[in-house]
């Protein structure tokens, strides 16, 4: 069925494009009775005005793309909340893609939303592959920030934590506990090899000389983490630090199929505070991410870029903390010397 076009409705309407233009834009000069008719006509031919032509026509874009990794992963769940809450107070709305690790399919919706002609984009990529294609986007006047993963190449504005620092400080907090075959799990993307880095860092400084055989890839997904975490516990780990909130569900299914009690057999730290995540038998140490404030800010960068085209180039890093419950033995620890 062909599409139905304005001058359609304004034959149904028996009126110029004009006056239904004017109808639909809500202008306060047309009469009431012409404006019925024009209302029924769209309604009788299901008449939806095209957006982007609208918006073309006015002059302004309200619109902002925002393309995530993992829809599944909590971590995102919390900062498309914070870009939504901030861009609707701007009186601006989101289109969502997920490209779930998929480099065709995040191409695809950066050429997409480009078509779209959004006002700017909000990306979490998945690797430097994309680095061409974003800043072939920026040249064409495309605003882009980037969240979480931050990749190295040219100037882009940018919003991530300090991965680093957050997986030195739960790794710090195990060794303080006396743990010494600490494992690791992490994610293939540039926040776990972030993670990955304070991780040895922490080991280095204690004078621990990381061992391979305790490193392994979780994957992006709990079914990768289980296996990667059961591959894990054939080395007798006496802790495992867990590098994202998926991989910490992998690992902890795997425990429990093991029989290995946490912490009592293995301590357990997480990178993701999770809502559930005090809620678990052994309520879960975890470091926390300002989840609502990296959406917050991203917007923020967006509209500043949009205001300001040659601004200069900002990248905003927050600080993480360390959650600490009961999954690493700090209260065993405590009961015991008391």
């Amino acid at each position: 069925m062909p599409k139905v076009k304005l001058q359609d409705v304004a034959d149904y309407a028996q009126v110029s494009k004009a006056t239904v233009s004017r109808v639909l834009n809500n202008h306060p000069t047309v009469a009431s009775s012409i404006r019925d008719r024009v209302l029924n006509a769209v309604q009788i031919l299901d008449y939806y005005p095209d957006r982007l032509a609208r918006r073309l026509r006015k002059g302004t874009r309200d619109v902002i793309g925002v393309v995530i990794s993992d829809i599944q992963n909590p971590y995102f769940q919390s900062v498309i909340r914070a870009v939504e809450d901030a861009a609707y107070a701007q009186q601006m709305h989101i289109v969502l893609c997920n490209t779930d690790e998929d480099t065709a399919r995040l191409n695809t919706y950066l050429r997409l939303l480009q078509e779209e002609n959004v006002a700017g984009l909000i990306v979490s990529v998945t690797d430097a592959e994309h680095l061409e294609l974003l800043h072939a986007l920026q040249q064409n006047g495309t605003p882009i920030i980037l969240i979480d993963r931050l990749i190295e190449g040219g100037p882009m504005d940018g919003v991530r934590v300090d991965n680093v620092d957050g997986a030195r400080q739960a790794v710090q907090h195990l060794l303080k506990l006396g743990c010494r075959r600490i494992g690791i799990l992490y994610p293939p993307v540039i926040t776990g090899q972030e993670r990955l880095q304070g991780y040895q860092a922490a080991l280095r400084d204690a004078g621990i000389t990381p061992d391979e055989r305790l490193m392994r890839v979780g994957g992006y997904r709990v079914e990768s983490a289980y296996h990667a975490t059961c591959e894990l516990l054939d080395d007798v780990p006496d802790a495992i630090f867990a590098a994202n909130s998926m991989i910490s569900l992998g690992a902890l299914r795997a425990l429990r199929v093991r029989g290995l009690r946490i912490p009592h057999e293995v301590a357990l730290v997480g990178f993701d505070d999770m809502p559930w995540a005090q809620d678990l038998y052994v309520p879960l140490t975890a470091v926390a991410q300002p989840t609502y404030e990296i959406g917050q800010e991203a917007v923020r960068l967006l509209l500043r870029r949009i205001s300001d085209p040659n601004a200069d180039f900002r990248t905003v890093t927050l600080r993480t903390h360390l959650v600490v419950r009961e999954s690493c033995g700090i209260f065993l620890q405590e009961s015991a010397s008391t």
